[in-house]
């Protein structure tokens, strides 16, 4: 099984993970998150599989995070309004995502990604 990398192409860490795999000599396919924005029940089975909460699945640095104010709004939504958030904008979610089986990485930790 192939793992997924999804990340947007001019983002530096996205590059930065995309070498690290190429480097490892691991096989992956590359998503778009922009023009292929992750659905909902993508993100539901990610955020489970993960063990992260569902704020980490957020780019907090993105301009469109920033220009919507959701560092005020964010306590104040359920879940399934930020998946709704998530699944609409794939700017609004932070990359790059590895899914490798059920393993589901967000961001770039070297570290992290070493144990894959």
């Amino acid at each position: 099984m192939k793992v997924l990398l999804i990340g947007y192409p001019k983002c530096s860490t996205c590059k930065n993970a995309s070498k690290f795999l190429e480097e490892k000599k691991i096989e992956y396919e590359y998503r778009n998150i922009v023009e292929e924005c992750p659905k909902k029940e993508e993100l539901k089975i990610w955020i489970k599989q993960s063990g992260y909460p569902i704020r980490k699945f957020f780019n907090t640095s993105g301009n469109v995070y920033k220009s919507l104010n959701l560092k005020e709004k964010m306590e104040h939504l359920s879940d399934e309004e930020k998946l709704d958030l998530l699944s609409s904008n794939g700017m609004l979610i932070k990359r790059p995502i590895l899914i490798n089986g059920d393993q589901v990485l967000v961001g770039f930790k070297k570290e992290e990604w070493e144990k894959i």
